[in-house]
């Protein structure tokens, strides 16, 4: 009995200085304090994570994938809270396990438990089978894979095989909601003992017969032969089947929706989310009225007020998700766009995949860019590839500018004189469409916003 009244009082003072840090850090202007209370906690005590859901009734949904975690976790918590529930969300992209341990400590009630319904975490990919150690989800939402710093994660098909290995260790008490139109996400289903479900477009989507230069998993994941389109809708999503070994694209549960957001990426993320709230038991008038509500999620859409002109942040940190900006910003008419091109550890160190992506499709009908980052000199020069016609140099105070043709190109490597550029140049009744990398977004919204995220 002392022995559980210590520990009790242990987990008691773990709560209390996770949520003074926090605050601390909040105050100090440090960040949100979404990472530093659940990290000093894990290595205190290991096992918070699985004694907090253990005394609680919170289920927990995981969200994994490349692209589209914190949108469908966006999307998906409006759902929940729509029909009543309380739900945790690590809101701030903070998907590693000291980030979901923060969540959960900063959550509890006084008497240090947890209250909530529904527990809605973004997962990192080579964190998942981590973090399935000390948690028994009720649904597994698996998104995509796509090439992604590929100095970290490495090849698709090692990160399909380690949540393969994963999911064998789940029973039917968990669902997995995955994407049928990726060929490895819809593989996963294979030596699970977990419930299934699918979402995938509708057949009636508007696609095509010819894959992107940056489409990733186009081989058969079970016996390595090269897949067959009958229709693509990016990268390597679509129906696919395999010729040699018959394997196929699963038929979808759902595959139509509203979309609260533009872009056919945002059709996953808004199919995925519908599907496991209908799992769940959400009504669908329930679901309905709350995709009317939904906003975009930090960086992903999000529409910016800074010096009286409108600025839109669409993260793009891989080859697929930069081709689905260009596409949904040129739907929406833009004219002035900035990237921002970092090499940090959350980006990866590797740049090269810049050289994938689809820039001569879109490039001719901006009119103004600005490009800016720690490797801005790499998107200039790849951007200056892409671009027809001779360029003419010349100075213009301490950034360069590149007339060709009709696209004006500013460059500037200090991010605060590159955003202040774009906005001076930018008509006041525009949008001006930032394009950054992960990190780079941060630092772009601190100078937007005046405070940091992380």
């Amino acid at each position: 009995m002392y022995n559980i009244h210590r520990l009790l009082m242990f987990k008691d003072l773990l709560v209390q200085s996770a949520k003074l840090i926090s605050k601390t850090s909040k105050k100090l202007n440090l960040g949100a304090g979404s990472t530093w209370p659940g990290h000093i906690a894990l290595k205190l005590n290991p096992n918070i994570i699985s004694e907090l859901l253990a005394n609680s009734s919170t289920e927990v949904i995981l969200i994994v994938g490349t692209n589209g975690k914190t949108t469908t976790s966006t999307i998906l918590t409006t759902i929940l809270k729509e029909d009543g529930k309380k739900v945790i969300q690590n809101t701030s992209g903070a998907n590693l396990l000291n980030g979901i341990a923060s969540s959960l400590l900063l959550s509890t009630n006084t008497k240090g438990q947890l209250n909530s319904d529904f527990a809605v975490f973004e997962v990192d990919e080579n964190n998942l089978p981590i973090v399935l150690k000390y948690i028994t989800p009720k649904e597994i939402i698996a998104l995509n894979l796509f090439r992604d710093q590929l100095d970290r994660y490495g090849e698709l098909d090692s990160i399909a095989k380690k949540w393969n290995r994963a999911f064998r260790h789940l029973n039917e008490s968990t669902t997995l909601i995955l994407n049928a139109d990726d060929p490895l996400i819809a593989y996963l289903a294979k030596d699970a003992f977990a419930k299934v479900a699918y979402f995938g477009l509708s057949e009636k989507e508007v696609g095509t017969k010819i894959l992107e230069h940056a489409s990733d998993s186009i081989y058969c994941p079970n016996c390595g032969n090269k897949l067959k389109y009958t229709k693509i809708f990016f990268s390597h999503l679509g129906i696919w089947h395999c010729s040699s070994c018959g394997v196929k694209r699963p038929l979808p549960s759902i595959s139509e929706v509203n979309s609260p957001l533009p872009g056919k990426y945002n059709l996953y993320n808004s199919l995925s989310a519908v599907l496991s709230a209908q799992v769940l038991g959400v009504k669908n008038e329930i679901i309905k009225s709350a995709l009317e509500k939904v906003k975009p999620a930090f960086g992903r859409q999000e529409i910016l007020n800074y010096k009286n002109k409108t600025v839109q942040i669409f993260l793009s940190k891989n080859p697929t998700s930069m081709n689905q900006s260009l596409s949904t910003i040129t739907e929406l008419g833009a004219k002035n766009v900035l990237f921002v091109l970092n090499d940090q550890i959350p980006d990866g160190r590797d740049v090269s995949w810049i050289w994938d992506i689809d820039f001569e499709k879109y490039i001719e009908t901006f009119e103004s860019i600005v490009i800016s980052g720690d490797r801005t000199f790499d998107m200039a020069l790849r951007l200056q590839y892409s671009s027809k016609g001779q360029n003419e140099k010349k100075k213009i105070q301490n950034y360069t500018k590149y007339q060709i043709l009709n696209t004006k190109y500013f460059v500037a490597s200090d991010l605060k004189t590159a955003l202040d550029t774009a906005i001076t140049e930018l008509p006041q009744n525009e949008t001006l469409y930032i394009l950054p990398t992960y990190s780079a977004m941060l630092e772009v919204r601190k100078i937007l916003t005046g405070r940091k995220i992380l």
